[in-house]
């Protein structure tokens, strides 16, 4: 039974294990095979469990480093007006970056936090993303590492909020209505 507020579960424990495992060796391997320093850039707060579980999965050296960007605020529905609330401490310059995230909505934050990184002058700069919502799409984002395409549903859990609650689910639940 999910917890109260929550309507139904999305993705179990189980899944979540399984799409974070597969992501590890896609990463994995696609860094093993370009060689050099990886940078994984968590943008916060909602990619912090799935990133800490993820960087457990990807067997290649790396540094780890967080950018804090907002664009949900308390509502259900991205506001468009996306708002750096803290800035990475490391350098990314000719360095790979890895950005993560937990889910790509409309992609308007997503593409900020892309060009930004970009004129950083990284080596390279790849994203990966734990959920997806392509039905909801605004801007063209590129996504390198996709864990799972969703329908347009508001989720939580997994760290994943609702004005800052339901982060402390072990499973991807869908809101109740």
């Amino acid at each position: 039974m999910p917890d109260s507020g929550v309507s139904k579960i999305l993705i179990n424990e189980n899944e979540i294990a399984t799409i974070v495992g597969r992501l590890g060796r896609e990463i994995t391997e696609t860094y093993r095979e370009s060689g050099g320093e990886l940078i994984v850039v968590g943008l916060l707060r909602g990619s912090f469990v799935f990133m800490a579980d993820l960087i457990r999965k990807i067997h290649y050296p790396l540094v780890v480093d967080f950018m804090a960007v907002s664009s949900y605020g308390d509502g259900t529905v991205s506001s468009g007006d996306v708002k750096i609330v803290m800035d990475l401490d490391e350098s990314v310059e000719g360095k790979h970056v890895l950005l993560v995230e937990d889910i790509i909505d409309t992609g308007t934050t997503f593409k900020k936090v892309i060009r930004m990184m970009g004129n950083r002058n990284p080596q390279t700069l790849k994203t990966c993303t734990f959920l997806n919502k392509p039905s909801r799409r605004k801007h063209d984002v590129p996504i390198d590492f996709c864990g799972k395409d969703i329908p347009d549903e508001f989720v939580c859990g997994y760290g994943l909020d609702y004005a800052q609650k339901y982060r402390n689910l072990p499973y991807v639940g869908v809101l109740g209505e």
